[in-house]
């Protein structure tokens, strides 16, 4: 599901910013805050995709297209463009490790949402949540 896959990237990525976050000596007390908030966005999106969507509940494609897809995709470009504006060019990147592994990441992260906005309304997807005969919801 690639739902689930957004989720996950964006649960890997959040531990690579702490870990980098923490070896930046930024304070605890912020870092906590930003695990907190994550911590109950994705329990609520892992809620959301496995006890409604996959069962086929109307009401929970669109609140993750909603949610996930405006709102999620906003925050995983906001910084990269935000950074482009300030510096200009792609001469100045700083080619590390972290900075590759949160690139690699946030590129699966934006593909995964992407890419289950579309496929959560393709033909085939709202059949299966239009099917009758179903499992009750």
């Amino acid at each position: 599901m690639l739902w689930l896959l957004a989720v996950a990237a964006g649960v890997v990525e959040t531990v690579v910013q702490v870990g980098l976050a923490l070896g930046d000596d930024v304070s605890t007390s912020a870092v906590l805050g930003q695990i907190a908030v994550r911590a109950v966005i994705y329990g609520a999106l892992f809620v959301i995709i496995d006890r409604y969507f996959r069962r086929g509940v109307r009401w929970s494609r669109y609140l993750l297209v909603g949610v996930l897809g405006t709102v999620g995709v906003v925050s995983l470009v906001t910084e990269p463009i935000g950074w482009l504006v300030d510096n200009g060019d792609f001469t100045t990147i700083d080619w590390s490790v972290s900075f590759v592994t949160i690139a690699a990441l946030r590129a699966v992260h934006l593909t995964a949402v992407i890419s289950a906005v579309y496929f959560t309304f393709h033909r085939d997807t709202a059949h299966w949540f239009n099917a009758k005969g179903r499992p009750p919801r």
